[in-house]
């Protein structure tokens, strides 16, 4: 769940790669997963598809135990909003979602009246705010 996600455990990531673009979904789900490496497209091992993923600076260390990386990745199921609008998502998001446009590198992200399903969704100067404080890691407004 993102709000389980601390600033701590994503201190070490470098960049974020995206897989599609971004700007039209809602929301994207993100979790914390083990990886063997700090960089590239890790495989992808769940129904759905993969988003986006978390890259690390050369400096992240491994586990002691395991020898992986904990490195968070992006994804979408198949009943989410942005391929079933009028489904289980309709309004409303998954607790593991937050708006992508809040998302950067060390900043977990967060959900929006837009992805929670808000009619509105924040078009306009505010989401134009939220890529602001997502690119400087601050709140806007």
């Amino acid at each position: 769940m993102s709000a389980l996600i601390t600033e701590d455990e994503i201190s070490q990531e470098a960049t974020l790669v995206w897989l599609e673009n971004v700007d039209e979904l809602d929301y994207v789900r993100q979790s914390l997963d083990r990886l063997p490496t700090r960089r590239g497209k890790p495989a992808y091992h769940r129904d759905g598809r993969m988003i986006g993923y978390a890259q690390l600076g050369s400096r992240a260390k491994p586990s002691r135990s395991s020898g992986t990386f904990r490195r968070r990745v992006f994804w979408l199921l198949p009943h989410d909003r942005d391929t079933d609008p009028d489904g289980l998502y309709a309004t409303g998001a998954p607790s593991e979602a937050v708006d992508p446009r809040t998302l950067a590198p060390r900043v977990k992200g967060r959900m929006t009246e837009r992805s929670k399903g808000d009619p509105r969704q924040e078009d306009g100067p505010r989401g134009q705010e939220l890529a602001q404080e997502a690119a400087h890691g601050s709140p806007a407004g």
